[in-house]
């Protein structure tokens, strides 16, 4: 499965993005699915994640709220809904498996929040 990270942006605080993640192969609709982050000089964090199914979904404590983690396996792509972006969300954000990274990473797409 290959995964490709799209929808990035430059975004002042207070705005909002989406965020998708198309995969090919046909593993993607079996598999609960994360988004992570990572920011210059930290380590990949996750963000969030979905089940398979997309009935359940988990997110970090930093973004519940403001985040929101949806999928649609018909067309094997995951979403990620950000409102209320802060400055603190900026980094590279990438899509893979949960909790196994089963899949190779994708190039991530950049999200820059300016204050």
């Amino acid at each position: 499965v290959q995964l490709v990270e799209s929808g990035g942006g430059l975004v002042q605080a207070g705005g909002s993005l989406r965020l998708s993640c198309a995969a090919s192969g046909s593993t993607f609709s079996i598999n609960t699915m994360g988004w992570y982050r990572q920011a210059l000089g930290k380590q990949r964090e996750l963000v969030g994640v979905i089940t398979s199914g997309g009935i359940n979904t988990n997110y970090a404590d930093s973004v519940k709220g403001r985040f929101t983690i949806s999928r649609d396996n018909a067309k094997n792509t995951m979403y990620l809904q950000m409102n209320s972006l802060k400055p603190e969300d900026t980094a590279v954000y990438y899509c893979n498996s949960y909790p196994a990274r089963l899949f190779t990473w994708g190039q991530g797409t950049q999200v820059t929040v300016s204050s």
